[in-house]
């Protein structure tokens, strides 16, 4: 281990994963109890973080397969094309940036956030659901030598339990995940 500097990561980037009105709007199964209280930490943490803010979508891919097909067997309502209302950005947080990434698949570490944010950038996440999308894009995030932090209580996860569940399993995979608070992050 060396302390060379050219191998710390660039300036954070603020991933928002999936401010969707599926995710934050009932009647919606899947809509996040908490979602409400975590776009004022997110717009804040959007300010400090100007230029450098992506967005996700989650959306239904065309033809579901494999174990997807069952997924979506389970969950019909959301097997809708990407454009329907369902899958468009809340208004509250639909202004945060210019760039989007649109996966058909719970995490969003891939090609198009890579393409985005480099190969081994630092990760500043926020979103919904924290027992689902969120937990699973800071894992491969992890895996793939992101830096990352997960913004606590800019995430809401399908009931608070959950939430604090997945919080508690990311918090395991210290140093390359690490939680924390919009507090400690803007002091």
């Amino acid at each position: 281990m060396t302390d060379d500097p050219s191998t710390e990561p660039a300036a954070p980037w603020l991933v928002v994963i999936d401010p969707q009105r599926i995710f934050a709007e009932p009647p919606s199964p899947w809509a996040a109890p908490g979602f409400d209280r975590i776009v004022e930490p997110v717009r804040r943490l959007a300010e400090t973080h100007a230029g450098r803010v992506v967005v996700t979508r989650f959306v239904a891919p065309d033809l579901p397969a494999g174990s997807w097909r069952e997924y979506y067997r389970d969950w019909p309502f959301a097997l809708v094309p990407d454009d329907d209302p369902l899958y468009e950005v809340v208004p509250a947080l639909a202004d945060l940036g210019t760039r989007t990434v649109t996966e058909p698949t719970f995490g969003k570490w891939g090609p198009g956030l890579l393409d985005v944010v480099g190969p081994a950038p630092h990760l500043v996440l926020t979103g919904v659901a924290t027992d689902c999308c969120v937990l699973s894009t800071a894992l491969a995030a992890a895996d793939g030598g992101a830096h990352v932090q997960v913004v606590a209580d800019a995430c809401a996860g399908s009931d608070e339990a959950n939430h604090r569940r997945a919080l508690d399993a990311m918090s395991l995979y210290a140093p390359q995940i690490t939680v924390t608070t919009s507090a400690e992050l803007l002091a």
